[in-house]
């Protein structure tokens, strides 16, 4: 004899396929929820993951917090650099000095091409303390003594540069004494600044592989005539999520004619808009697993149909409600059970893939499904949360027991005469 109680092993018995309409429509509400359950988890890991990455990128190459004076350039920055290391929150300070020019290539060949890439002006050696482009530097080196330059992976690509090539680049000093002189009798053409790439860098985040060129801050300071001030300074925080904490603790010794911004505020945006995005997934996937959960409903319901004899009997030997409702709600446990055990591996072994069967699709399809230009990554992230994952699995299972709870009741109420009078 089975140890179990009679309404689990009955419930067992009766979950058991039969080849039947009912078995039909059972394995269908598994495979519902299982698909349920999977893609939302691989959604939310996807969403998490992209979230992830771009933080990253953005603080790989961004500081944490910038600091800027309010009056125009930073000409006493030796004196904040100092005030700022005195915060033990603080991990490293740079100077910097930023801003678009316009770059022309120097082909042995063929016709010179364009763009209008945002020059950064490092110090090389305090560069490294707040950003990974001194690590980043794929092919030459990250060397910026005397007119030279290191440029992004994708924009090398389009302007078709390699290391040593020559960059002639228009800054807007040479821009403005154009301006100033069309027309007159003196009028000349002012040459721009010849520049030698000396390193093609790749942060990993195509917006800045495709829009930066950094150079020497010396070399920064004379295409923007700054002489010896900078643009500001960046600071690298032992914690970023600390920003806006140590924000607070040195405006009041910087004083009002600085101004200090945070990672968030200037990227704002794009965190927010990925937020919204990934509550809006997981709200419409979560109708999807309401969906499979009707289904179960709709499963029971023909279940309880197809066993009314069954109840008759059962009742007619003794059984009370609550041990009649156990049986059929134990059957939605089940499939609740099955269902998500089946999803949450369905969904690991998604991301464990994803990247293979991306790169298949791509091939099958003939078009890139996911282009670095719109996506500003190579590969397709991913982050399974503990916390995530348990919420989807825990969701599912309460949604699919609550939908056994109306069929078991409708078991349960069964009165064994009228179950048992047409048999």
């Amino acid at each position: 004899m089975s140890k179990l109680p009679y309404e689990l092993f009955l419930a067992l018995r009766y979950f058991r396929p039969k080849g039947t309409y009912v078995s039909v429509i059972t394995l269908i509400a598994v495979i519902g929820v299982m698909f349920a359950v999977g893609t939302l988890i691989v959604v939310i890991s996807v969403m998490s993951g992209f979230d992830l990455e771009l933080r990253n990128k953005i603080l790989g190459f961004n500081a944490h917090l910038k600091v800027f004076q309010a009056d125009g350039p930073m000409k006493n920055y030796g004196r904040v650099m100092t005030n700022l290391t005195a915060n033990p929150r603080i991990k490293g300070v740079t100077p910097f000095v930023m801003g678009q020019v316009l770059v022309e290539t120097q082909p042995g060949k063929g016709n010179p091409l364009v763009a209008a890439p945002w020059v950064r002006g490092v110090d090389p050696v305090s560069e490294a303390t707040v950003s990974v482009l001194p690590r980043s530097v794929k092919f030459g080196k990250f060397n910026l003594e005397g007119r030279s330059v290191v440029i992004g992976r994708e924009l090398a690509s389009q302007l078709g540069l390699y290391v040593g090539d020559r960059l002639a680049i228009y800054s807007p000093r040479n821009l403005q004494k154009m301006k100033a002189s069309r027309g007159k009798e003196n009028q000349q053409a002012v040459l721009p600044d010849d520049y030698t790439i000396t390193g093609i860098f790749d942060v990993g985040h195509y917006e800045y592989n495709v829009s930066v060129i950094a150079t020497s801050l010396e070399n920064a300071q004379d295409l923007y005539d700054l002489d010896n001030s900078v643009h500001g300074v960046l600071v690298m925080l032992n914690d970023p999520f600390q920003a806006d904490v140590v924000r607070q603790q040195l405006q009041p010794i910087l004083g009002r004619n600085y101004r200090i911004t945070t990672w968030f505020e200037e990227n704002s945006g794009i965190l927010t808009a990925l937020a919204v995005e990934k509550n809006a997934m997981f709200v419409v996937l979560f109708v999807v697993m309401i969906v499979a959960a009707f289904g179960i409903m709709g499963t029971q319901i023909a279940f309880v149909f197809q066993k009314t004899r069954e109840i008759g009997i059962l009742k007619a030997l003794g059984s009370t409600n609550r041990q009649i409702a156990w049986v059929f709600l134990s059957q939605s446990v089940m499939v609740g059970v099955i269902g998500v055990s089946a999803g949450l591996g369905f969904g690991l072994t998604l991301l464990s893939w994803r990247n293979e069967f991306l790169r298949f699709m791509n091939q099958a399809t003939g078009f890139d499904l996911f282009p670095a230009s719109i996506y500003t990554f190579q590969e397709l992230p991913a982050l399974t949360m503990p916390g995530d994952v348990a919420a989807i699995c825990g969701s599912a299972m309460v949604l699919c027991v609550l939908a056994g709870v109306l069929p078991a009741l409708r078991a349960a109420a069964l009165h064994p005469v009228e179950a048992l009078r047409y048999e």
